[in-house]
């Protein structure tokens, strides 16, 4: 007889501890291996959230006050609580993402990258100081926190992202909300007791699930002092526009449609297997995931379609609890029919099927949302598949007849975040760097992720605003400059009443 699984009631993290919600609303959080409902997660109120922003409103001034040093000690502290509860927070992933263990762990480390910056944050503020710029006047500058700060964070990478997003705004002496995608809870809560264990005032902190309401109600508040958003490009021009109505600062980074170069000169076998995790991995819900390759040439893109075809109907799609996998299933039952409808329509408009992942032999064991690798051939530009993101394993072939042209067909398209070129001719190269109008490019680098302490945005409307993700940009986006210009009058000193406007020449 089958034991039934016990489904867990989330709740909201406000002021160091843990709140049961009030609305009366939920959402089910699903292991997306099994199907099963493992989780129910509280859907905030308007009213929920105002008082989540009230708290940290009055947590803030206290943060502020503490000194660089002392919020850079709380912030190490927590880094160093996240490496030592990592296989926890690894089973937490995997549970509610579905990702493989070894995609998980990469998202940890990637995430820490972040903090590792957050711990300099003392560094990264430091104001200028300019001693007598006239009439015995010092100017200096202070980077000051904003207050009360929110992070919308995606399903994709539950652990990563999040910290990405808030790490810097804790460090710099915000206080910070976390609206995590109502689909990966649990990790934002886990990693909430972490901030509590590593000493952070109660308040600073604050994790508030919900959907539009919550959202809403962030977007509007007039507490709130910045947003930073990451997620699909049609919600991410609705958080900008939205929070730059109500005078916020905001960055809402959106997708991507990535595309992978194969030049003729290029090792086919090593571009091939480059592509194939760039672009499967994590069932290939990645803002940054390679969406398509272009080879130019009809002679490459013939050899390489035969090589990719031989190495895909060769990977393997399962459980995470299956070591062996090379990915796993997709978020929802909803996200795979979108997937599918996006599949049948390109069969439709002429795209040729290579590989065929509809029906992957897991599905004869597991009622989990499991799609298996596909890849079409022959996809042009003017077909519904390679105009939108496709947020799973479905990946296209797109032929050139030459490097102007691929470089043509992938700037032609509205979203801008990574792009990559396999060659082995610098010139080809530099003419790809200089051309290509996409925000984070590689040359033999299938995922162009810059490291934590390089800015992460892409251009077009794979990124609103001029916020980033990573890097030493996002201290200054969680800061204000304040510049002083200060004179300490002498008490001996006879002074008279000036209407030129200050200069070197007349500040005495």
């Amino acid at each position: 007889m089958a034991v039934e699984q016990k489904i867990r009631e989330l709740q909201h993290f406000i002021n160091g501890s843990l709140v049961p919600g009030t609305s009366g609303r939920f959402s089910n959080v699903y292991n997306p291996c099994t199907g099963e409902v493992i989780a129910r997660v509280p859907l905030a109120t308007r009213e929920e959230v105002r008082h989540a922003i009230e708290v940290a409103k009055n947590a803030f001034p206290k943060w502020k006050a503490m000194s660089g040093g002392k919020r850079s000690e709380i912030v190490q502290r927590f880094r160093q609580l996240i490496a030592e509860n990592q296989e926890e927070l690894i089973e937490i992933i995997c549970e509610e993402s579905g990702k493989t263990k070894e995609d998980a762990r990469g998202e940890i480390q990637r995430g820490l990258e972040s903090v590792d910056l957050a711990i300099n944050a003392p560094h990264m503020v430091k104001g200028e100081y300019s001693v007598n710029v006239g009439g015995d006047i010092n100017a200096f500058s202070r980077k000051d926190p904003l207050g009360v700060v929110a992070a919308i964070s995606p399903f994709n990478f539950p652990v990563m992202v999040p910290l990405a997003q808030t790490s810097m705004a804790v460090a710099v002496g915000n206080a910070v909300i976390l609206k995590p995608s109502e689909k990966v809870p649990i990790s934002a809560l886990y990693i909430s007791n972490l901030w509590k264990e590593a000493g952070l005032p109660d308040g600073v902190w604050t994790v508030i699930n919900g959907d539009k309401e919550a959202v809403n109600e962030l977007l509007e508040n007039d507490t709130v002092q910045a947003i930073h958003f990451v997620g699909s490009t049609p919600i991410a021009e609705y958080i900008y526009h939205t929070g730059t109505k109500y005078n916020k600062r905001v960055a809402a980074l959106g997708g991507g449609k990535n595309f992978m170069i194969v030049m003729p000169d290029a090792d086919l076998e090593k571009a091939a297997n480059a592509f194939i995790g760039a672009a499967y991995g994590a069932a290939s819900q990645r803002c940054m995931a390679l969406s398509g390759v272009i080879p130019v040439g009809k002679e490459t893109a013939d050899k390489l379609v035969a090589i990719l075809k031989e190495k895909i109907e060769k990977l393997k799609v399962g459980p995470y609890t299956d070591d062996n996998v090379d990915f796993g299933p997709v978020i929802s039952k909803e996200s795979k029919e979108t997937i599918l409808g996006y599949l049948e329509r390109s069969l439709k408009e002429g795209a040729k099927l290579v590989t065929d992942g509809r029906n992957p032999e897991i599905l004869k064991t597991l009622n989990g949302f499991y799609l298996g690798p596909t890849l079409l051939d022959e996809v042009t530009p003017d077909m519904e598949i390679f105009k939108y993101e496709v947020f799973g394993p479905v990946r296209i072939v797109v032929r050139a007849d030459s490097l102007q042209e691929a470089i043509d067909i992938i700037n032609s398209h509205e979203l801008g975040n990574g792009v990559t070129i396999f060659t082995n001719n610098g010139a080809a190269a530099r003419k790809f760097q200089d051309e290509i109008e996409v925000g984070m490019v590689g040359v033999n680098v299938p995922i162009p992720i810059p490291v934590g302490y390089h800015n992460f945005a892409g251009w077009k409307r794979s990124n609103f605003g001029t916020g980033v993700m990573f890097g030493p940009d996002q201290a200054n986006f969680y800061t204000k400059r304040k510049t002083i210009s200060e004179k300490w009058l002498d008490v001996d000193t006879e002074s008279k009443v000036t209407f030129a406007f200050p200069s070197n020449d007349n500040t005495k």
